[in-house]
């Protein structure tokens, strides 16, 4: 554990001073980002599902995301009404507390924090959950916010067919052979991942004001503290145990994911605040994520 999270501490140093040292294009983290998306990922889901037994009990890691994603939507509708939000602070909470960064920063964690074992578990909490919620329910939310067009029904599903590791998960479920020579060529394809996707965080860290504060501590708390143990104990409720309930629980405990707050700053959506939940609930994590790998394990 000391280990894993030494190694991402360290590059998300190196990529934050590499920033500010003005070394590398300003676009070198999407490039970086896209790498990782498009050849690390889908490398990794290939090279490790097929070792995975597929059975109900996977259903879990499905059903938990989108049952906190409808947890986040009433609390920030709550939220909205306690503390008369505008329209576009109560999105911004809905989608920072919906959505966390279950791949760039849940595989590294799960990986360092449970064994390489839980990734395929991770993969599919991430695959069938957090994008499928970015893909459609975000996108559908920003809509309602912004003066930009809305994405229509086949818009949104060629985004989701075609998104790389999607495409890899669907075909490492086919039952299908997967020749031995293919092993070398997907471990090192795969192998880059960690400090790829942790120097690119670093890249785009920002540690602007976190205002409105209310907002900011609320979703903080929902995000870090709440919504992992509604998770767990969700997840407990339908019978998960082992690797599944623990990868449940802490890709649940992952801070705002950097393709929402990338994604609300765009459609110009309480920009500080977006910037705020993607910076602070990155280093936060840090340390709550593997406080919760103690208590679930």
């Amino acid at each position: 554990m000391g280990s894993a999270l030494f190694l991402v501490c360290s590059l998300l140093l190196a990529g934050y001073v590499t920033r500010r040292l003005g070394r590398l294009p300003e676009n070198a983290a999407e490039v970086l980002n896209r790498f990782v998306i498009d050849i690390c990922v889908p490398a990794t889901v290939l090279r490790l599902v097929p070792k995975m037994t597929v059975s109900p009990a996977l259903a879990v890691l499905v059903v938990v995301p989108w049952l906190m994603a409808g947890a986040a939507y009433l609390s920030a509708r709550l939220a909205q009404r306690v503390f008369a939000l505008d329209v576009s602070n109560t999105t911004a909470l809905f989608l920072a507390t919906a959505l966390g960064n279950t791949s760039f920063l849940g595989f590294p964690l799960c990986s360092g924090l449970l064994g390489e074992s839980s990734l395929p578990f991770a993969a599919v909490y991430d695959q069938l959950g957090s994008f499928l919620l970015l893909s459609t329910v975000a996108p559908l939310a920003l809509g309602k916010v912004s003066a930009g067009a809305r994405a229509t029904p086949k818009q949104l599903a060629r985004r989701v067919l075609l998104f790389p590791p999607f495409l890899a998960l669907l075909l490492a479920l086919l039952p299908l052979p997967h020749p031995v020579a293919l092993e070398p060529v997907l471990a090192a394809a795969a192998a880059p991942l960690v400090p790829l996707a942790m120097f690119a965080v670093g890249l785009k860290l920002r540690f602007s004001p976190p205002r409105p504060a209310r907002v900011f501590g609320l979703g903080l708390g929902l995000k870090l503290f709440v919504f992992p143990g509604l998770a767990w104990a969700v997840a407990r409720a339908l019978g998960a145990r082992g690797l599944v309930l623990e990868v449940a629980v802490l890709e649940t405990a992952m801070p705002t994911m950097i393709t929402a707050g990338a994604l609300m700053m765009a459609y110009g959506v309480a920009i500080e605040l977006a910037a705020a939940f993607v910076s602070w609930g990155l280093i936060l994590s840090l340390l709550t994520v593997p406080i919760w790998s103690l208590l679930v394990r």
